[in-house]
């Protein structure tokens, strides 16, 4: 009985180190706007993934120095983090931002370092994020986006994104971010014929000015798109952090998007 005990603790064991845990936040306007209490409650909603991919991290240096006081904080609560911020995406100026991915070492490895990609870079307001990495020895690499406002029509910018898998024929490309679109729009017929799915299918994720009827979220922006040929959804959700907060304004100085995350197999 002990044996047997031994080897389905082991293979349960190896069963959930085939599974990858991934977050995707849009923390509006990440920098000096955050208290430390803030940071301090944003480590707490992401500590259980193993990469995070973060949208809206400001310009300035309070931007970065955001992200580190964020990635400080969680190696306070009992994993060691690491991670990789953009420079200032080449759009607008005003438009500009910068991503982050952070994540557990001890989980995932970071193969070479994330960057900019540049390619459409005239077509594209904030070009997106790419970052590699390992676990169990496979590869996934994440394209960290945050495509420009509903009324700018972001599936512009984000008709692009067909080209990638040729530019990236020997990468496991998963699309993740805030795409101010629904999955549900023909902008992504051409990855969906490639055999991308999205993670959620009628799955609101902003935040509205007030709820209405308990009714707190307002539109279908935030996203992943993964390759069914490559990966396998095991769990995924949302993190109603607003549900924390009396009033929604108050949930709203952390953010107007809710994380969203998805465990890939």
């Amino acid at each position: 009985m002990k044996l047997k005990c031994i080897v389905l603790a082991l293979f349960y064991s190896l069963f959930s180190w085939s599974q990858i845990k991934i977050c995707s936040w849009n923390i509006e306007n990440l920098g000096g706007s955050k208290s430390e209490k803030d940071i301090s409650y944003m480590a707490q909603i992401v500590k259980d993934y193993d990469i995070v991919a973060l949208q809206e991290v400001i310009v300035s240096d309070a931007g970065a120095q955001a992200v580190a006081l964020l990635v400080e904080t969680l190696n306070r609560k009992g994993n060691h983090w690491d991670y990789a911020i953009s420079n200032p995406t080449s759009g607008n100026a005003y438009k500009a931002e910068r991503y982050a991915f952070l994540w557990k070492p001890n989980k995932v490895k970071k193969i070479g370092d994330p960057f900019l990609e540049a390619t459409y870079v005239e077509e594209i307001e904030r070009e997106p994020f790419l970052g590699t990495f390992t676990y169990e020895g496979k590869e996934i690499t994440l394209v960290n986006f945050h495509a420009k406002t509903k009324k700018l029509q972001p599936e512009t910018e984000i008709k692009y994104f067909k080209f990638f898998p040729n530019l990236y024929p020997n990468k496991n490309l998963v699309f993740i971010g805030d795409f101010n679109c629904p999955q549900s729009h023909t902008v992504f017929f051409p990855l969906r014929k490639m055999g991308y799915e999205s993670v959620f299918v009628n799955q609101k994720t902003s935040l509205r000015q007030k709820c209405i009827q308990n009714d707190c979220l307002a539109s279908e922006y935030d996203n992943i798109f993964f390759n069914t040929k490559k990966f396998e959804v095991i769990d995924k959700g949302i993190i109603p952090f607003y549900l924390d907060f009396p009033e929604i304004q108050e949930a709203r100085n952390i953010s107007d998007h809710v994380p969203i995350w998805v465990i890939l197999k």
